[in-house]
């Protein structure tokens, strides 16, 4: 089972605000920062669902290559606002809310690219 994980990203605060505005739409919320004069190398910043954040952002340069986050849904509704909310903040489409039934035949997800070119993801697997 994972605990969190995360991105390094380029722009700490640039790519803080965006997931700020992306991951609102999934009920996620910014939780905790802890400068890098603690962690011992950058800034970061955790979000999640309160009381524990489960994903975190770290400045000091991107991944590379870019990583792919996908963050589990409870509705197709909640897939297609966080597509708009990511788009709006900044992101670039890497594929619009729909099926993939060549996952399953439930998979409904979208795919949006971080200002890093991480691919972050929402999905939902209920039928409807």
């Amino acid at each position: 089972m994972i605990d969190h994980t995360g991105v390094s990203v380029n722009n700490y605060a640039n790519s803080k605000a965006f997931y700020i505005a992306a991951l609102s739409s999934i009920g996620y919320e910014l939780l905790l920062e802890v400068p890098a004069a603690l962690t011992g190398r950058s800034d970061a910043a955790g979000f999640g669902v309160a009381p524990k954040p489960d994903f975190w952002v770290s400045g000091g340069g991107a991944n590379f290559p870019s990583i792919h986050i996908a963050f589990r849904v409870s509705s197709r509704a909640i897939v297609d606002a966080f597509h708009a909310a990511a788009i709006a903040a900044g992101g670039k489409d890497n594929g619009e809310p729909g099926l993939r039934p060549h996952y399953h035949p439930n998979y409904y997800g979208a795919f949006v690219l971080d200002p890093d070119g991480h691919n972050i993801e929402a999905v939902c697997h209920e039928s409807a």
